[in-house]
């Protein structure tokens, strides 16, 4: 007997209608960039990788980890902090995220074309960044007893789907 369950779920959901930007500064470790990205191909986000990275684009790993959806992925690579920021433009509303920040991420208001910027695996984002925005500075509470960080992958899960949450709340309910 075959199991018909629909992998589509019908839901009450309302997409921005300007995506996100996911920004990685220095991303270092393929599968996490390729999940992110299969991510933003979820999610409708951009992303936005600002070099030097650990790997290529065409890094195996990468690609497995992003499965078949990088025909649906929106994919620019910076060659600096600098030239991601131009990019963007002078208006982006940017939000970073650091596991020494106090304050939580559910509490920024995100609006529709957001930017939201985190850090590599080993180093987190770079100290001149966190200092230049010290008002845009998020981050996730984690019991630091057991953990010093989440994984980059699910911190950018985490961060995007309360954006997203809060972005449906003032669309459709």
């Amino acid at each position: 007997m075959k199991h018909t369950h629909s992998r589509k779920a019908d839901f009450c959901f309302s997409w921005p209608s300007i995506p996100l930007n996911i920004v990685l500064v220095h991303p270092e470790i393929p599968p996490n960039t390729g999940n992110i990205a299969r991510l933003c191909a979820a999610t409708h986000a951009r992303l936005h990788l600002v070099e030097p990275m650990g790997f290529h684009l065409d890094d195996a790993k990468l690609r497995r980890a992003g499965l078949d959806y990088w025909d649906a992925i929106r994919v620019q690579v910076h060659s600096s902090w600098e030239a991601c920021l131009q990019y963007l433009g002078a208006d982006a509303r940017l939000y970073f995220f650091s596991t020494g920040s106090a304050r939580i991420y559910s509490k920024a208001t995100y609006q529709p074309g957001d930017t939201l910027v985190f850090g590599s695996e080993t180093h987190g984002l770079p100290e001149a960044l966190l200092m230049t925005y010290p008002d845009a500075v998020y981050g996730i509470p984690i019991l630091t007893e057991h953990v010093r960080s989440l994984n980059l992958s699910s911190a950018v899960a985490i961060v995007v789907y309360e954006a997203l949450r809060q972005l449906n709340l003032e669309t459709i309910g």
